[in-house]
């Protein structure tokens, strides 16, 4: 029997949420730093090297900054992509541009095709974190991407999950539900609202703000009214 998720038609973004492809850039490749120190080492195994910089006095002034945040354990999943452009909050959370994504944080795939067809762009990766404030959650990623993944594979915050091509649709990204077969939002204990809306969700503005606290750009409808409910067992704040 298939476990496809099943989606709602959804409701089209407007032409000024996705600038043309002509309008997008690629970001630059960063240098590489010739040798690491203790302390970058160490922003290494916190899995965030973007935390790093010569303003930390000392290691425990770095680890305490590690251990109050998310960011100790979740890493920023759309850093290499290019000419991310942030979109709307539905379900989820929606950008554009092109190329790796990689896993939020230390995770196990429970789900990973590239012809699911209930998403535009037939892209559906699932996989549920293992560490962090957000342990046991699901996080989805869908439409147009290919998965690099297999379903059981257990991957870091450094594991590309799959490949974002410009297919016109961008990808969704948020909390899946804990079965894998759709979106969180859809489910009554969320508000039950799917890809008709209305939007923003609750849930998906949550996932926002973890992005943002990632150093991923908010999305343009992030401060409007949200619908739906926050599930209890999601962390209300990062």
């Amino acid at each position: 029997m298939s476990t496809a998720p099943v989606r709602d038609p959804k409701a089209p973004r407007s032409a000024a949420a996705r600038p043309g492809a002509a309008s997008r850039h690629r970001k630059g490749s960063r240098a590489r730093p010739r040798r690491w120190g203790k302390l970058e080492w160490a922003a290494a195994a916190t899995g965030d090297l973007g935390a790093w910089s010569g303003a930390w006095s000392s290691p425990a002034q770095f680890v305490s900054a590690a251990i109050a945040s998310p960011r100790g354990v979740y890493r920023n999943p759309l850093r290499g992509v290019g000419g991310l452009v942030p979109e709307r909050i539905d379900d989820g959370v929606d950008f554009g541009g092109s190329g790796p994504v990689y896993a939020l944080g230390d995770a196990v795939v429970t789900g990973a095709t590239s012809t699911n067809f209930g998403w535009p762009g037939g892209g559906w990766i699932t996989y549920q974190l293992t560490d962090g404030p957000a342990a046991g959650l699901v996080v989805y990623v869908a439409e147009d991407i290919t998965p690099a993944v297999t379903v059981g594979q257990r991957v870091l915050p450094s594991t590309v999950i799959g490949t974002m091509f410009d297919g016109g649709d961008g990808i969704e990204t948020g909390w899946a539900q804990s079965t894998g077969l759709s979106a969180e939002s859809e489910l009554p204990e969320a508000g039950s609202i799917a890809g008709l809306g209305p939007f923003p969700t609750r849930v998906g503005v949550n996932f926002d703000e973890l992005l943002q606290s990632l150093g991923v750009p908010g999305a343009p409808n992030r401060t409007q009214l949200a619908f739906g409910l926050l599930p209890a067992s999601y962390p209300a704040s990062w």
